[in-house]
């Protein structure tokens, strides 16, 4: 059902500091700046965010893989990484160690230095930072995935939640992914967020959607709880992850509004909605446009 990540959206208090971190560290570029429309936070149920000031940023590839930034006021008992939802977004770099010096002293502050996911000669390399919203990025050299420059596009979204079963029979059997099995693997940001010893494991899975582009799974304690959310805005830090679908009549989930055609460069006068997924994560399907008959 899900084809492709197209939009990763991040609530911040302010554009400012983000554009000039993201433009003059990791190479993005404004490609479209604005405020929000009441068709599009009508469709999204966020009456709140309604005239909200937003910046859409695009690497220097141009891959049609956005990041949008849209201010939004502080949501209190939020923190990253310690909460169920969309945590971290994943980019894909050339070299984590030389990312790491570049953004020393910078807006993005480390988190997790670059390391070897696991032992192997071609193994995923990745550091952690928080960005200047004090959104969580993942940055990994992945040799099974093909970009350009030092930094590129999206690849992963890693989502938390109290229960994999639950993860995987949404993700499989209502997104028609395929989900691996799941396996015990160390998190030391999630750890470290969450004041846990270091060597906590956590079950980790992951949803291909496709051979660019993959969601990561990861069951939280269930100690953990839903994300602080404040009525008719969205969703503090990494708020909501957009997908190109087929067809939304075809699938069988709530929407949290009627679908909608929605101008902008990453709707393209197409129809959105939005859903949210087993651990309070929003989702929004925006079709192809494309008629596979």
């Amino acid at each position: 059902m899900l084809k492709s990540i197209i939009i990763v959206t991040i609530s911040v208090l302010n554009l400012g500091p983000v554009e000039t971190a993201y433009q003059e560290q990791l190479d993005y570029q404004t490609v479209e700046r604005g405020v929000l429309s009441e068709a599009l936070t009508a469709v999204w149920d966020t009456p709140a965010m309604t005239g909200r000031d937003y910046l859409l940023m695009q690497p220097a590839s141009r891959e049609e893989v956005y990041l949008r930034f849209i201010e939004n006021s502080a949501t209190k008992g939020h923190e990253p990484m310690t909460t169920f939802g969309w945590n971290a977004t994943e980019l894909l770099v050339k070299d984590p160690d030389a990312m790491a010096t570049k953004l020393a002293d910078s807006a993005f502050r480390m988190i997790g230095p670059p390391k070897d996911l696991w032992t192997a000669p071609d193994a995923p390399r990745a550091m952690q930072v928080k960005g200047p919203g004090d959104e969580v990025l993942y940055l990994t050299r992945n040799l099974d995935f093909e970009f350009s420059g030092y930094v590129d596009r999206v690849f992963i979204m890693v989502v938390g939640g109290p229960s994999m079963d639950a993860f995987k029979d949404y993700y499989a059997n209502t997104m028609g992914l395929k989900v691996g099995d799941a396996t015990p693997f160390q998190i030391t940001v999630i750890s470290n967020a969450q004041g846990l010893p270091a060597d906590t494991a956590y079950p980790l899975a992951v949803a291909r959607i496709s051979e660019r582009f993959l969601i990561e799974l990861d069951e939280y304690p269930v100690t953990v709880g839903a994300r602080p959310l404040e009525a008719g805005k969205l969703p503090p830090g990494t708020a909501m992850v957009s997908f190109e679908v087929e067809d939304l009549d075809a699938l069988d989930v709530e929407l949290r509004a009627a679908p909608g055609k929605l101008s902008g460069l990453a709707y393209q006068d197409r129809r959105s909605a939005v859903t949210i997924g087993p651990a309070g994560e929003w989702i929004e399907l925006i079709e192809t446009g494309i008629s596979t008959d």
